[in-house]
């Protein structure tokens, strides 16, 4: 079974405190790029694809600055990464990545997003080798031979190239994004992404079904209310029962 990539976007863009969420995730996140590797975007190329990629996601221009300010005068909060790994509703597997200034608050908060929906937090490792880390682009094309052709002559460690529906969309290793980017905009400037993010990518799906789908809906919706809650990554294949 050819695995099919869903572009994530994030379905919380309804209210003003969802876009808050958004703004903060990051707001974090640029400010822990611009901290660690620089705050001049020209120099830090994981800082200029993070703030092009908030741009998309509309993020106003001022909480990107002010993100970038904060780290450059050296104040602010020391986040730290924090993953969790579990299973959630229906027996499907789970993987939480949350910044954090406060680790008993963090893993409090994860934590009782799976006790209160019969999930299961479990050890780092739990399922973690269950998932493929990858750097993912998916693009309007159709040739995806061409496309192969490309990141091979640029010795890119490619690990899958999909079509389909008109959307062409790359896999590679984690380690190979910024040199995978780079092979697809030499080749065309005018390349528009649609998705361009690391990720993990489960190796094998789980059904979620009948009762446990809204189940799994709070669950999600848990860990998305979590403050540090950065990225949620499943293999949950939801089946909704056709509305009448």
């Amino acid at each position: 079974m050819g695995r099919k990539f869903e572009v994530r976007k994030m379905a919380m863009a309804k209210t003003q405190g969802a876009k808050t969420k958004v703004y903060s995730k990051y707001g974090k996140e640029i400010y822990m790029c611009a901290k660690n590797g620089g705050a001049d975007p020209q120099a830090n190329l994981a800082l200029r694809h993070l703030m092009d990629r908030a741009k998309k996601d509309q993020v106003p221009s001022h909480v990107i600055e002010k993100a970038i300010d904060k780290a450059t005068a050296g104040a602010g909060e020391d986040f730290v990464p924090a993953r969790y790994e579990g299973f959630g509703p229906g027996g499907c597997m789970v993987i939480v990545d949350c910044l954090t200034d406060n680790n008993n608050r963090t893993i409090t908060d994860v934590r009782n997003c799976f006790t209160k929906t019969n999930s299961k937090l479990g050890v780092a490792g739990t399922v973690g080798h269950m998932f493929d880390h990858q750097a993912i682009f998916a693009f309007k094309g159709d040739d995806e031979d061409a496309v192969l052709e490309v990141l091979m002559e640029a010795d890119v460690d490619v690990t899958e190239v999909e079509c389909e529906e008109g959307m062409i969309t790359v896999y590679a290793p984690h380690t190979e994004y910024n040199k995978t980017r780079t092979a697809l905009t030499d080749h065309n400037p005018e390349l528009e992404f649609e998705a361009e993010e690391i990720s993990f990518v489960p190796q094998t799906e789980t059904i979620v079904s009948g009762d446990d789908v809204v189940i799994f809906d709070k669950f999600m919706d848990m860990l998305n209310d979590c403050d540090d809650v950065q990225d949620i990554y499943h293999n949950a294949t939801v089946e909704r029962a056709d509305a009448e």
